[in-house]
């Protein structure tokens, strides 16, 4: 009796995940991994082109994965305009409604889906999965490559429009993956590493956003340039040897608390989704404000090609 008791015990444990729906879900899912789990009640695919990509719900309606939902990264309100700064993260009633709007609720598992046509791209899909991640959803993924990897794979798509169901999120707030200036101009007396993932003219400060009020970058940052982070051409992020080897090049430690940065918290979530989720380091925050909202104030420190050192 005891040994059957056992054998049940057992084999309840090993069921209990599976019947609460728990499927594996890396931080970076392939077009097979989708393929395999499209359909499932407790997943939702969320389709996010936009005009940074060069696609809009047209172009979602004309082919899109079979059961995506739409929600335009640039529209649909994953960021908002504050001060003149165009991409805070907005606030935790306004995001939740409009996550329970695309039929996601706190049990359901989320892949994003980008163009796949570069790097900005997937950096509209990091700032969407670190958006579910500030609010506490950990079962979120993006599509390695995006909707451009689907196609180019022979998958296939559908046309037309794929209405939601209504659904009721309820956020559980991470403080610690948001930065805001206080915590940037307090982290060189704490020991604490900037991250700048512009372009390497725009670190050096030989251009700049046209909302930012002057060039340059913070004082000892580093650059780690978002483009360098997938494949040229693509929305594949790079794998992790190649991203070992580019933050050792720009001085990256993998053991130091960071906190990363751009214009506008588009292309830092990038720099954040491959330090935390890829690289595995812990302790990473994105100051969502960044260039734009720190040049604003003429007393917050700056720093241009002509004061680094070789």
């Amino acid at each position: 009796m005891h040994r059957t008791l056992l054998r049940s015990t057992l084999l309840l444990l090993i069921l209990l995940p599976l019947a609460a729906g728990a499927r594996s879900m890396e931080p970076l899912v392939s077009v097979d991994w989708l393929d395999q789990e499209l359909g499932a009640d407790d997943l939702v695919v969320v389709d996010i082109r936009s005009d940074i990509d060069g696609g809009d719900r047209q172009a979602f309606e004309e082919a899109h994965i079979p059961g995506a939902v739409y929600s335009n990264y640039v529209t649909a309100g994953w960021r908002q305009d504050e001060d003149g700064v165009p991409g805070k993260l907005p606030p935790e009633d306004k995001l939740a409604e409009l996550i329970g709007s695309l039929g996601i609720d706190n049990d359901t598992d989320v892949v994003i889906v980008p163009a796949g046509v570069g790097s900005t791209d997937f950096g509209s899909a990091a700032r969407v999965y670190w958006t579910f991640k500030v609010l506490g959803h950990d079962r979120v993924a993006i599509l390695n490559g995006g909707h451009k990897a689907w196609v180019e794979a022979g998958k296939p798509t559908e046309s037309g429009w794929n209405e939601p169901r209504q659904a009721s999120f309820e956020p559980a707030f991470r403080p610690e993956l948001l930065a805001d200036a206080d915590d940037v101009n307090a982290a060189r007396d704490a020991g604490i590493q900037l991250v700048d993932n512009r372009p390497a003219n725009q670190f050096l400060g030989e251009e700049k956003h046209p909302a930012a009020q002057a060039a340059g970058t913070i004082p000892e940052a580093v650059n780690l340039e978002q483009q360098t982070l997938t494949r040229e051409g693509s929305a594949f992020m790079v794998d992790r040897d190649t991203l070992d080897a580019l933050m050792d090049q720009a001085r990256v430690s993998a053991d130091q608390q960071t906190i990363t940065f751009c214009n506008t918290g588009h292309w830092a979530a990038m720099g954040w989704f491959a330090l935390s989720e890829i690289a595995g380091q812990d302790d990473v925050a994105m100051y969502d404000g960044s260039m734009v909202e720190w040049s604003q104030d003429e007393n917050r420190p700056l720093q241009s090609a002509g004061l680094f050192g070789n």
